[in-house]
């Protein structure tokens, strides 16, 4: 290889941080010269404006500078024309048309929606360090927030304020937070503003945009944090996504776990398979070895119990203790299980994740592609 084949074949290695995908596989890579000891390296942007521009132009110059002989790098940044994008969003597509919802019973994408009966049970937390979790066992996850009304996952996954999706002609890329690919309501209204007087055909709408504008690429596991209760919403996705798994939130309370079994119920009526409870806010243990019910106990079982009355099995996934750290991580932006915490609740998301991740999606049902040489 020529020192220019060595040059190229570094930058080309360089990952978008938003498209995660080689810069060379998506022809974002110019001309390049070197001149003795400096390369000189070419590169253009999908978009003027770009988020990721400074990071992508700071790991193109280090990788060329990694090239044995290169002391000084000079990179030249340009942005795509229109017909350059357009290339660029056919092939991401990977030959679907576009506004075509990627998630349907064929794709591989396991789809897990993170429910709960009732609020202000820890469903959005749980949700949101479960994906972060998922992420650290290195699966591709990505991760809808569909509380229109009570959005709260930018906050918990520390994404500031302000932040929106990057636009490539109609393709939406998320913001990426702790590795996980993320779209919220809430990133496209000014700090503080509500979602006010929203009904079914809004709502379906709202929802039906994120599963089908944003391009979150090939994914492994899908999460969707899911409003409480069976409303507009939970309906719409009922009928979007009819094959997805459901995950059942819910506390140690009567109060919660009554309300949960018919969240669970109610997934089971449009098609949806409950694959698990988990208990939130349970038990803790005081450094003096006392154990505290604070929201009582047996709330998990229960769910898991009726939820297997006269259908398949139900476990109980999970039992995680309520804990000052989860909310304080969530306070401020960094999930627990990011921190490499001991703390109890941290061990019990992760090895939940786990769990989920050495599951796998069955091919039952779906048609798969066959060719036949």
């Amino acid at each position: 290889m020529t020192a220019v084949d060595r040059v190229r074949a570094a930058v080309a290695a360089v990952t978008d941080p938003e498209l995660r995908r080689p810069i060379g596989d998506l022809d974002m890579v110019r001309e390049i010269e070197v001149d003795g000891d400096l390369a000189r390296v070419g590169i253009v942007l999908t978009i003027v404006g770009c988020p990721a521009a400074s990071r992508i132009e700071s790991d193109v110059r280090q990788a060329a500078a990694s090239v044995p002989g290169i002391t000084a790098v000079e990179v030249a940044v340009g942005v795509m024309t229109p017909a350059e994008r357009k290339a660029l969003t056919e092939k991401l597509r990977e030959g679907r048309p576009a506004r075509q919802m990627p998630f349907g019973p064929e794709s591989l994408t396991r789809v897990i929606l993170v429910s709960s009966g009732k609020g202000g049970v820890g469903k959005s937390t749980v949700t949101a360090n479960l994906a972060v979790a998922l992420a650290d066992q290195g699966l591709s996850v990505g991760l809808v927030d569909a509380d229109v009304h009570g959005f709260s996952i930018p906050g918990l996954l520390g994404i500031p304020a302000g932040t929106q999706p990057t636009r490539i002609d109609d393709l939406m890329l998320p913001p990426v937070a702790h590795g996980v690919k993320t779209i919220s309501i809430g990133m496209f209204l000014r700090d503080g503003e509500a979602v006010v007087a929203w009904r079914g055909p809004m709502l379906h709408r709202t929802v039906s945009q994120f599963l089908t504008d944003v391009f979150f690429g090939d994914l492994d596991i899908l999460l969707i944090d899911m409003p409480p209760g069976t409303g507009d919403i939970a309906i719409s996705i009922g009928q979007l996504l009819p094959h997805a798994e459901v995950l059942v939130v819910t506390t140690p309370q009567a109060a919660a776990s009554d309300v949960a079994i018919r969240s669970g119920l109610v997934a089971r009526q449009t098609g949806q398979r409950v694959i698990g409870v988990v208990e939130n806010m349970a038990a803790y243990t005081l450094p003096d070895g006392t154990v505290v019910d604070l929201f009582g106990s047996g709330g998990g079982e229960a769910v898991a119990a009726a939820l297997s009355d006269g259908g398949d099995a139900v476990a109980l996934l999970a039992s995680i203790p309520l804990s000052p750290a989860l909310r304080e991580g969530g306070d401020v932006g960094i999930p627990i299980v990011t921190t490499g915490s001991t703390d109890a609740a941290a061990t019990t998301i992760r090895a939940l994740a786990r769990s989920l991740a050495g599951q796998g999606r069955g091919l039952s049902g779906r048609s798969l592609p066959v060719s036949i040489g």
